[in-house]
């Protein structure tokens, strides 16, 4: 089962391109999901609950669940505080930032200190809480109060590329990021990346690797993404 997607309110749209024909092509079924892409992690987690609840009669269970970026603390909330480990098998998160990224660290003190962006959309009913849930200090607190939960399997994937190869509009969050933590794909540094059995770092920036491409510069190419998904599952599948 695939765990991705994002969701603005009618709009739903899937963030693993041609990532879920592969896994069914593999012979995994495969479902993603959809939460809002801008709100704070307990918000996602029960709307992604909600999804689970309403596919788990269509699959037989446990499942395995694979998220990216934010996905894996939105997944790693529900497993562990809204009641579903007993649904899960396995999660698997690809450059989920467990840690926090500088780069929200760098967001909360340099721009919604100085400028009233953040409190205006508070105002206007606009979710902003992704932001605040992705520093630093915030993680740290959510990884004491969120604890793995035993007979879950955790597994993890980092992803970085050198600031050379970077998009364009990711030179400045790349370079944030590499002077607090080191190697990262631009969102997410490698150290964060890493939670329970970490499965190794994948050559890609954080949209490669859910094989999309966002940049005209010739130095950004797609890279073979997709099967590495597939043999990331059939790692975990095989464990469980």
């Amino acid at each position: 089962m695939l765990g991705g997607g994002m969701k603005l309110g009618r709009l739903k749209w899937s963030s693993f391109r041609q990532i879920d024909e592969a896994i069914e092509t593999a012979g995994y079924p495969v479902f993603a999901s959809a939460v809002h892409p801008t709100a704070g992690i307990e918000k996602r987690a029960r709307q992604l609950r909600r999804w689970m609840l309403g596919i788990l009669p269509k699959l037989g269970e446990p499942v395995i669940l694979i998220a990216h970026s934010m996905g894996g603390l939105d997944a790693r909330f529900m497993i562990t505080h809204l009641g579903m480990a007993r649904h899960v098998a396995a999660l698997a998160t690809i450059s989920t930032p467990h840690r926090g990224s500088p780069l929200a660290d760098w967001f909360i003190q340099n721009f919604s200190r100085r400028w009233p962006g953040l409190q205006i959309a508070q105002k206007l009913g606009l979710e902003v809480g992704a932001a605040a849930d992705l520093t630093t200090e915030q993680c740290a607190r959510f990884n004491r109060e969120t604890p793995d939960v035993a007979g879950v399997r955790y597994y993890s994937v980092s992803a970085s590329r050198p600031r050379k190869l970077m998009p364009a509009f990711a030179l400045h969050s790349h370079k944030i990021i590499y002077k607090a933590e080191g190697p990262n794909d631009g969102l997410v540094s490698v150290r964060s990346a890493k939670w329970g059995t970490y499965l190794g770092n994948w050559s890609a920036d954080h949209w490669q690797s859910i094989n999309r491409r966002y940049s005209w510069r010739g130095i950004h190419k797609p890279v073979n993404i997709v099967q590495k998904y597939v043999a990331l599952l059939e790692t975990v599948a095989g464990d469980v």
